[in-house]
This record gives structure tokens, sequence and C-alpha cells, in this order.
């Protein structure tokens, strides 16, 4: 608001304008291309997942659950993918990356092939890759692809229901060991 007022008031009304308007979609491609990512857990006896940086939540050590604040699409499914390769990276006890989308309102291309490397580069490390709070024109766009067939069984109504599963084949594989 402030460079359009000094674009007004130094340029013209019209310039001014303009400018304010080229700042904002500037803004606006700056904020969709760079997601807030957060490394979520579940609040203590719920079935909500909240940041685990900003609150008191529950985590599984071998699942690195993350939720992504924004839709997938070219300008960002790198950095995604990015980040989540780097977070796996770094702890050796990760074995399930669970990807929650509940602010993902749309997926082009780039973002599901983006996403079918992440989950074949995972699977190459035994590390299981899911996803959660799908919403329905995603999974539309999910389901005929090779994702969505080498996802099957690991796409959860819930985040709860996920976390549930990797308690569950954790406790499994324990057993069997």
């Amino acid at each position: 608001m402030l460079a359009t007022l000094v674009g007004v008031v130094v340029l013209g009304v019209e310039a001014g304008v303009i400018l304010g308007v080229a700042l904002s979609l500037a803004a606006l491609v700056w904020r969709s291309s760079h997601p807030h990512i957060a490394i979520v857990g579940r609040v203590p006896g719920t079935e909500h997942f909240r940041n685990i940086k900003r609150h008191n939540v529950d985590t599984l050590p071998n699942l690195l659950a993350l939720r992504v604040d924004e839709s997938l699409f070219f300008a960002n499914a790198a950095l995604v993918q990015g980040k989540i390769e780097s977070l796996v990276a770094t702890d050796a006890n990760v074995k399930f990356v669970l990807l929650l989308c509940p602010a993902v309102n749309q997926i082009d291309s780039t973002a599901l092939e983006a996403l079918t490397q992440l989950q074949s580069s995972l699977d190459a490390k035994g590390i299981t890759f899911m996803l959660a709070e799908v919403k329905g024109p995603v999974m539309d766009r999910l389901q005929p692809t090779e994702l969505g067939h080498k996802l099957e069984g690991l796409i959860f109504l819930s985040a709860h229901d996920a976390f549930s599963y990797v308690k569950q084949h954790s406790a499994t594989a324990l057993e069997r060991t």
C-alpha cells in the first residue's frame, strides 16, 4: 500500500496504481513459490496435528510428518521435494514420510512428477511415502497417475489415520525382529 501511495504521489495516479498491482502480483508469486512447510505432530489426547515449533505435540521417531500450506505447482514443486529430501537426509530413523495436504487445492503435472520422483527416491531408501487429507480435485488428478497407483493404500483421510498406520506397522516390524 505504501509503495502504491508513493507511486501515485511521485509517478501519478495511473502509474502508481500499476506499480501497486505489479508489486501485489510479485508478492503473490513469491509467497506461492515459497510455501510454508511445517513439521507436525499430534496434540496429546486428540486427533489434531499441529506445528511442532508452536505446540506441545507427540511425534513418532520413525515418522516425518509435514504439512504444506499451499497448492503444489511448477513454481514450488522442486522446493517442496528438496525440503523433504533434506529433512530425510538429516534423520536416519525416518522410515515413513507423511505429507499432509489440507491446503493443497490444486496440483499440476510438474508437482505430480516431483512427488513421483520423491516417492521413488524414498522407496529406494526403504522409506514409505504417504499422503493424508487430500482434497477431491487433487485426488482426481492423482489417482490415474503412476504415483496414484504406487500410493494405493497409503493415502489416508486424516493425519490421525496415517499416524495410527505408522504405529501399527512399526509395532508389527518390532514383533518380527
